[in-house]
């Protein structure tokens, strides 16, 4: 037997041990959730690097907004795609090759000679990264039912809390004290032993002999990137700019062309049956909500700090920090919650804790009370959403087959990255540049997450699995792990 032969018969070795001790789906969460920790923690800190690089290149910070936005636009239409690549041809393969590309032009950001060059090396690198997020739940759903899934589903939403928090407390450090290029290059070298480590533990997931849906691909990009921009676009431009007018016209065009596809093709990249499903349903319409709440608050409350309150906004990252701390903390707490009580009632608990947060900020701005804003606003903002997220998460992968998996997560992060877009459109439309109507805008987001109540009361009670697939599909092929190696 050659070298190469050998090497390739090392990750069945390694997972067959790992079975034997029982410790696999342990290390299947610990390899998932790293890789969805390197490609996502460098987010946050980036904005705070914009006018540090754009001093470098000698530009304005505006022409580098792109750096922020194209990237969050293209990895958030990339997911659906993303997803079912994951479902179709296996998700190991999906996330070790989106985990590998993100590793190297994680290296090749630090070259960038300029902002188009920074442009697209940041957006290949996101757009890669962003296939740990449907496949990492993917590959802990496989392993994971039950009430054991939604405490595992804890785990996985204080990840992806916790990562751009650790990157913006470690990662400024490093842009004031040796250059913005320096973070990427550590970001790559961090990745190299988990993408190592991916490929010697991780066991394939079963595929699906179909064609890949590229039509209603399209068609989705289309409808849900023209409202993307529409959404994001909006406050900079106005209502009346031609771009945001004919993205608002493109949206219904590209959505009702993808309905169209998705009836007809064998294989749809999002089978329309699927949101007959109350838990996927609910789950869906929850995320939007809940997120438009949180992120539209988490927008606002940078501005409160430096307008309001006469921080700096480094000064003011301490502050910032607690309510995502709080989130990632609450996290595994969500995951026990669903476990015990079902993700309904964690959901609904969520719910409401986050949209007293914003009543509580509201509160706190127009009593200009800094304590009011933190232990009102933020405690019940950070520990809500650090309740309904993993339940939202458990909800949709009981909801869905195994080969479905992929494409639910994915549906959820769109819909998660579309909430963002909406609620910070919202409440900083409110808000409108005006110091006194801090508190009106916190009380919309307030509404936006009390609504979220009753989209997650739809949710059915307990954690029983709606859809049941312990029983091997016949269309699904398993192949052998040397077969799949990146």
């Amino acid at each position: 037997m050659t070298a190469l032969a050998r090497a390739r018969g090392w990750p069945t070795r390694v997972a067959d041990s790992l079975d034997r001790s029982g410790r696999y789906p342990r290390w299947v969460m610990v390899v998932a959730l790293t890789g969805l920790f390197a490609t996502t923690f460098p987010v946050t800190v980036l904005t705070l690097a914009l006018p540090t690089i754009a001093e470098d290149f000698g530009v304005d910070d505006a022409q580098l907004a792109w750096v922020i936005t194209l990237p969050t636009l293209a990895s958030a239409l990339a997911l659906p795609m993303l997803g079912k690549l994951g479902d179709l041809y296996g998700h190991r393969r999906t996330f070790l090759l989106g985990f590998a590309v993100a590793t190297v032009t994680s290296a090749l950001t630090a070259t960038a000679a300029g902002p188009v060059s920074l442009i697209a090396w940041r957006t290949v690198s996101q757009v890669t990264g962003a296939a740990t997020l449907p496949s990492s739940l993917a590959l802990i759903n496989t392993e994971y039912r039950g009430p054991e899934r939604a405490k595992a589903m804890g785990w996985w939403a204080m990840i992806s809390a916790s990562a751009p928090v650790i990157g913006l407390i470690l990662g400024a450090p490093v842009i004031e004290s040796v250059g913005w290029q320096m973070l990427f290059l550590i970001q790559s070298a961090l990745m190299v032993v988990p993408v190592v480590a991916s490929w010697l533990v991780l066991r394939e997931t079963p595929r699906r002999p179909a064609r890949f849906d590229v039509g209603g691909a399209l068609a989705l990009a289309v409808g849900a990137g023209a409202l993307m921009v529409a959404v994001s676009e909006v406050r900079s431009l106005g209502p009346t700019s031609p771009v945001v007018l004919v993205c608002l016209a493109l949206t219904p065009v590209g959505l009702a062309a993808f309905v169209a596809i998705e009836r007809r093709v064998p294989a749809p990249l999002l089978p329309l049956e699927l949101f007959g499903r109350r838990d996927l349903s609910a789950s869906l319409v929850t995320t939007f909500l809940v997120t438009a709440a949180y992120m539209g608050a988490f927008f606002l409350a940078s501005l409160l700090m430096v307008q309001q309150f006469g921080y700096s906004l480094v000064g003011a990252v301490p502050i910032l920090t607690i309510r995502p701390i709080l989130f990632a903390s609450g996290s595994p707490l969500g995951g026990r919650v669903s476990a015990r009580a079902g993700p309904r009632t964690a959901a609904v608990i969520g719910c409401a804790g986050l949209g007293l947060g914003l009543a509580g900020q509201a509160l706190g701005s127009s009593l200009d009370s800094l304590a009011v804003v933190v232990g009102a606003g933020f405690l019940f903002q950070g520990l809500g959403f650090g309740l309904v997220r993993p339940a939202i998460s458990t909800a949709l992968a009981n909801s869905v087959a195994q080969h479905d998996l992929g494409v639910a997560g994915a549906a959820e992060r769109l819909c998660s990255q579309m909430g963002s877009a909406f609620g910070i459109t919202v409440l900083a439309a409110v808000y409108g540049g005006d110091v006194d109507r801090f508190p009106p805008a916190f009380l919309v987001g307030s509404v936006i997450g009390f609504a979220g109540i009753g989209a997650a009361m739809w949710m059915r009670r307990g954690v029983q699995a709606e859809h049941v697939d312990d029983v091997p599909d016949p269309d699904l092929a398993v192949p052998d792990v040397a077969e799949v190696e990146p």
